[in-house]
């Protein structure tokens, strides 16, 4: 009787955590306790035992994992480039809820809302990818790459010209140091905008497939290679969003 309760249940209610609420005595002995205190109120057996199902029901419910919620994506809150590369994130998603809204009910349509889904992710990640992109920037910036260019010439001419005064090899090894440090992150945000520029534009190519798919009237079978690369494209941008969160400044 269980077995086909479970598979009733959406695919992500159907979790260990929500297996044991069903099968628990505790949860069968709450329902029971429930059907017998209507029993007691006098109310007749159909209602009791409707009773007893709705607690039971209201036991596993608590078991179910609720949706994530979704971060807030506000790319005016980055600096350019990062701030476009979210707008074409946002427009390929804007592609993909359009076609899933005038897709018909039915196993294409319930495909399609999975790469939706995962179109969903994946704008999630350029959002975070984006705001640490930012940050990278603007610590590049305020360590002042050629500046510190500068101030290296002019600290290691003057430890040639007086090879006697130590100090000043080490002002100039010091200055050295802070300018590699600089161009090594503007090495990562601008490796990290190359990435999202590509990810972004693929995200797009995805939607404009999703939108001919749509027009042939497919099977759902015939979504698979673009629920593939759907799937690639955000796991490429959970990579890039780890590397960039592991980077320090």
């Amino acid at each position: 009787m269980m077995g086909p309760m479970l598979e009733r249940l959406p695919e992500r209610a159907r979790t260990p955590a929500v297996v044991r609420a069903v099968m628990a005595p505790g949860t069968i002995l709450l329902a029971g306790a429930g059907a017998s205190g209507a029993i007691l109120a006098g109310v007749p057996l159909a209602v009791a035992a409707l009773v007893g199902a709705a607690v039971w029901a209201g036991r596993v419910a608590m078991a179910v994992p609720r949706k994530a919620r979704r971060v807030e994506v506000n790319p005016a809150l980055v600096k350019e480039p990062w701030r476009s590369l979210v707008r074409q994130a946002q427009r390929a998603e804007s592609r993909f809820d359009q076609v899933l809204a005038g897709t018909q009910p039915g196993p294409l349509k319930d495909r399609l809302a999975e790469v939706d889904a995962r179109v969903a992710v994946g704008v999630d990640e350029c959002w975070r990818i984006a705001r640490r992109g930012d940050e990278l920037s603007a610590a590049v910036a305020d360590l002042g790459i050629d500046d510190l260019r500068a101030q290296l010439q002019r600290a290691e001419s003057e430890a040639a010209r007086h090879p006697e005064r130590a100090a000043l090899a080490g002002t100039a090894g010091a200055i050295g140091q802070q300018l590699a440090s600089a161009e090594r992150l503007a090495g990562v945000a601008r490796d990290a905008e190359d990435r999202l520029t590509r990810l972004a534009a693929q995200l797009n190519e995805a939607a404009a497939r999703a939108v001919e798919l749509s027009l042939q009237a497919p099977d759902a079978g015939t979504l698979q290679p673009l629920g593939s690369d759907v799937d690639s494209l955000v796991g490429e941008l959970e990579s890039l969003r780890v590397a960039l969160e592991e980077t320090s400044h």
